[in-house]
């Protein structure tokens, strides 16, 4: 493969189980990669950051699809070991570092575009299509909408089967609508509505926005929900921000702050369309499915940034058109040099 690849898909993850079934994720994941990489004739290459590896269990190298013959994704392992980990405060309840990890893998990434995501998605057949025109912006930034659907969903069907069962098996839709662009309906918990009932919003919207001072209506309109599962920009833009906040605490609202950084220092914000979306494939034991009650005692023992500080911090950002500047030079343990395993097709 050419060593500078037009994509580099980041991920993290631990062969500890955590979050529900995640091998079975996981597989999903890479095999899907691996057919539609083939299928749109589209090299890429996959930086998988394995935090903090339990010594009796298998490697994710070892337990996961690798490239065969004909394939075109390059996958590359890059083991974080546990005393790097061991060197926060609370590595003894947070066995991952999510957002650290994935700096470990844009500042070694070799691609013009960097995506920044999780590891239990599938993408769309039309999100892989734009994809493969390889045309996009420097000086954008990239968002897809999530489609969460159920777990059922089988690993012995055939691609184009999941891609069938996920379209019609949709549980909510996360992200920007990109046809509307003033109307945030996660912000204000709108249903699906018909194109006439969205288009009067809209416009409503857009009169609503004049109202506001630019930072407040730049942060109305960032497409953070989600943000964590696709986030692309340039490589050279990921260093201008500085990847994401490195803090000593569960990765909450940390992939928001990113799309604030990066809009506030002049990168425009690009939705795909919402066919161009990525399935998330649901399970019990996220954020997300625990009751109010559940997560604070959650946060009790892996404290994260709260909704408040969040919308401060980015409001300040963007109101002064200004960076971060939190991380240390080294971001990502840029300094540091890991295990690293390349797995590429014959």
């Amino acid at each position: 493969m050419h060593q500078d690849p037009y994509y580099s898909i980041v991920v993290t993850s631990r062969n500890d189980g955590h979050g529900g079934d995640l091998l079975k994720r996981m597989r999903l994941f890479m095999l899907g990669l691996l057919h539609q990489t083939r299928k749109y004739k589209l090299p890429i290459e996959l930086v998988m950051v394995e935090w903090n590896p339990i010594p009796d269990l298998p490697r994710l190298q070892e337990i996961l699809p690798s490239p065969g013959a004909g394939d075109l994704l390059t996958v590359r392992y890059i083991t974080v070991p546990p005393a790097i980990h061991q060197r926060y405060s609370r590595s003894n309840v947070i066995p991952l570092y999510q957002m650290t990890a994935k700096n470990v893998g844009i500042r070694r990434a070799k691609g013009q575009f960097v995506l920044v995501c999780n590891i239990d998605l599938l993408f769309s057949d039309p999100l892989f299509t734009l994809l493969s025109a390889q045309n996009l912006d420097p000086k954008c930034y990239y968002r897809a909408n999530r489609n969460d659907i159920p777990d059922e969903i089988d690993p012995s069907m055939s691609f184009e089967e999941q891609m069938r069962y996920a379209e019609g098996h949709i549980i909510r839709r996360n992200g920007w609508d990109s046809r509307y662009k003033n109307v945030n309906a996660h912000h204000h918990g709108i249903p699906e509505l018909g194109p006439i009932s969205r288009w009067y919003t809209d416009r409503k919207g857009s009169r609503d926005r004049m109202r506001q001072n630019p930072a407040s209506r730049a942060y109305y309109l960032l497409d953070s929900h989600a943000s964590g599962d696709f986030m692309m920009l340039h490589r050279d833009a990921w260093l201008d921000i500085q990847g994401y906040l490195e803090v000593d605490l569960f990765a909450l609202h940390i992939d928001s702050l990113a799309v604030a950084a990066a809009w506030a220092i002049g990168y425009k914000q690009i939705t795909f369309p919402r066919e161009a979306c990525t399935y998330h494939v649901e399970h019990g034991s996220g954020w997300s499915s625990m009751s109010p009650l559940q997560q604070l005692r959650f946060l009790e023992q892996r404290p994260a940034i709260d909704i408040g500080t969040l919308e401060n911090a980015a409001l300040y950002l963007l109101e002064h058109k200004t960076r971060l500047n939190l991380n240390p030079e080294d971001w990502g343990f840029a300094n540091e040099v890991f295990e690293e395993t390349i797995l590429v097709g014959s």
